[in-house]
């Protein structure tokens, strides 16, 4: 099985500064992480491209993205008090959310069986109407809206450790998309409540898996397993769009979850699993220990690659079994 491995040396000059958490070396911890999990001609090199605006419009409101493009033009800034940009930063956020769009391309010719998007910035707090939380466009949901407008049915799923309130939002009443959630809980931003449902025509198309500290592997994969694969199946997706934050693993120091690299993998496994090869876009989003992050990342794409890489082993024994008793019993 092959990956397409999609990043441009230019998501280095999306420059937050010396002391931000999304720096430009966690680009090149995840580089690093897949180089040591030695998958060679697995990964096929391709390049993003840059996202248009109407591919934008489709999810974000033009007040995001002349936002951005003023702080950029007038050489950097911050749109809140985590979300910086340099005055590259705009180029390296299309190149971002044009990352997935090139996934699909590339992927529909039969290039390669999945891609994984290292890409900067992170985009699933990015709502319709805000940057926000380090994020400049929603890199998952231009991709994922890009597939439901052509008919397509949609999962994203999002395992990094804070709640993508952006995805979230960007398809509450949307009925093309499912979005499934793990998360801690309570944490930033707030959102991603087990009663959090969607509305409208896309009532129970969103699922929320909220966290408590300490959570640990053995809990994750039975959420899935018992609460969400269910309403995966019954959805019947097309084409899934997994945001791959890595910041849940237990040495990530802005998180306090419980996982380590072999749950990423396992994570991976169980969630491809619901798609035909082919169908499977994967975008970096957080991951704050470059250690942790290198073999989280290195981890999930190997997993994606079918190679089995797990340079920590899985974990166990920690909370949140009542979360996932909760959420088998919503409608």
């Amino acid at each position: 099985m092959s990956v397409l491995w999609i990043t441009d040396e230019r998501f280095l000059d999306h420059d937050t500064g010396r002391s931000h958490p999304e720096r430009p070396a966690r680009l090149g911890a995840v580089i690093e992480g897949v180089r040591r999990a030695g998958l060679g001609d697995a990964l096929v090199p391709t390049e993003p491209r840059m996202a248009t605006d109407a591919e934008l419009l489709a999810v974000h409101h033009p007040s995001v993205l002349d936002g951005v493009r003023r702080v950029a033009q007038a050489g950097g800034g911050r749109l809140d008090p985590d979300t910086v940009l340099a005055a590259e930063s705009e180029t390296a956020a299309r190149l971002a959310a044009g990352a997935g769009l090139a996934a699909i391309g590339g992927l529909e010719a039969g290039t390669a069986n999945a891609a994984f998007c290292a890409v900067r910035p992170p985009g699933h707090h990015a709502t319709p109407t805000r940057s926000m939380g380090f994020c400049l466009y929603n890199n998952a949901a231009v991709c994922a809206a890009a597939l439901a407008d052509r008919g397509e049915r949609v999962l994203v799923v999002d395992y990094d450790a804070h709640h993508g309130n952006g995805t979230q939002d960007a398809f509450w009443e949307d009925d093309r998309v499912m979005y499934v959630s793990w998360h801690q809980y309570p944490f930033y931003p707030g959102t991603g409540a087990l009663s959090e449902r969607g509305a409208g025509g896309g009532l129970g198309a969103t699922v929320n898996l909220p966290m408590p500290t300490g959570a640990t592997g053995d809990v994750y994969r039975r959420g899935w397993d018992d609460a969400v694969l269910p309403a995966v199946e019954a959805f019947a997706p097309d084409w899934l769009v997994l945001s791959a934050g890595f910041d849940a693993h237990r040495a990530d120091p802005l998180t306090s979850l419980g996982l380590s690299a072999g749950d990423f993998a396992d994570l991976t496994e169980a969630i491809i699993a619901v798609v035909p090869p082919g169908r499977c876009v994967a975008f970096l989003e957080g991951g704050y220990d470059l250690d942790a992050l290198g073999d989280g990342a290195a981890a999930a794409v190997a997993t994606l690659a079918g190679v089995s890489y797990r340079p920590e082993p899985a974990t166990g024994g920690g909370p949140g079994a009542e979360v996932v008793a909760a959420a088998q019993l919503l409608p």
